[in-house]
């Protein structure tokens, strides 16, 4: 059961990155390989603000996510929107764009490498105990997976509940179609990769808060985005959600009950299982 628990907490944390990236891959139709570089800059701006201002990270939250939007939105527009334009279909689209975010991977690393040199860095946070079901578990894992949640409902909320919510779905099914009812297919798939870096963002921020991490760790969270966005099937919300919480669990059972050095290769393990006997995804459905 607390290995359970445990995996839970931390999945909830992978669920924020995960959902960052089934909106920029999912609408936007971008395959962000620089998304783990957002992740791990929200952790260093967490770790800044709250060590040398005092500033809560969950306060934090109020500038890392509007700055990260702001930040993802002109990346979108500067970067990534030529190559839009010029693709003349989702292939070559997706080609373009793994190759350019994939030389933005490097420039944000060397960038964070150059400010905050190859060290790990962690902090104080919340390092209380707290009891669920008999067990003990830290109040700060406990309160990231919470804020992680009400994120996560929001975005849902936002999604199914409100009339831009339903314009971001209808890109997400088909472009062509959502220009037929008047939709601003652009505008909406830029809104949708900035809110997809500012969820990223905001994941980075809370794990900051239990986790130890340095400035060359984002490509192992842009693989572990990947293979959830995967695993949950591509734009899908619940599926995604789903498959952050079973990669949490997996990870913690296989560093509680056998070795730590083989989360990532047990990661890996089940993202090839996925592949092979449920690649439309958890909730997908096989294509005809």
């Amino acid at each position: 059961m607390q290995i359970i628990v445990t995996g839970i907490l931390l999945g909830g944390t992978y669920a924020l990155i995960a959902l960052g990236l089934t909106l920029q891959y999912g609408v936007a139709r971008i395959m962000n390989l620089a998304n783990g570089e957002t992740f791990v800059a929200a952790c260093f701006i967490a770790f800044w603000l709250f060590t040398a201002m005092q500033i809560n990270p969950l306060v934090g939250l109020l500038v890392i996510a509007p700055a990260a939007f702001a930040i993802n939105w002109a990346i979108y527009s500067i970067l990534l929107k030529p190559l839009v334009d010029r693709a003349k279909n989702r292939g070559m689209l997706e080609v373009d764009s793994i190759l350019a975010t994939f030389g933005l991977l490097f420039l944000l690393q060397g960038l964070m490498l150059l400010a905050f040199g190859g060290s790990y860095f962690s902090y104080t946070f919340l390092a209380e105990r707290f009891m669920i079901l008999g067990n003990p578990f830290g109040l700060n894992r406990v309160v990231a997976f919470g804020a992680a949640v009400v994120i996560a409902v929001g975005l849902y909320l936002f999604l199914y509940r409100t009339r831009h919510g339903t314009a971001v779905r209808a890109v997400a099914v088909d472009p062509n179609s959502a220009r037929l009812v008047a939709i601003d297919v652009a505008k909406t798939a830029a809104f949708a990769f900035a809110l997809g870096g500012a969820l990223t963002a905001c994941g980075g921020a809370l794990l900051s808060t239990f986790y130890t991490f340095n400035a060359s760790m984002g490509v192992v969270f842009t693989m572990k985005a990947l293979i959830i966005v995967i695993m949950g099937g591509v734009g899908d919300i619940r599926g995604a959600v789903l498959a952050a919480l079973i990669l949490g669990v997996t990870e913690t059972a296989v560093a509680s009950l056998i070795d730590p050095g083989l989360t990532i290769a047990a990661t890996y393990a089940l993202f090839i299982i996925v592949l092979l006997f449920r690649p439309q995804g958890m909730f997908g459905r096989q294509t005809s």
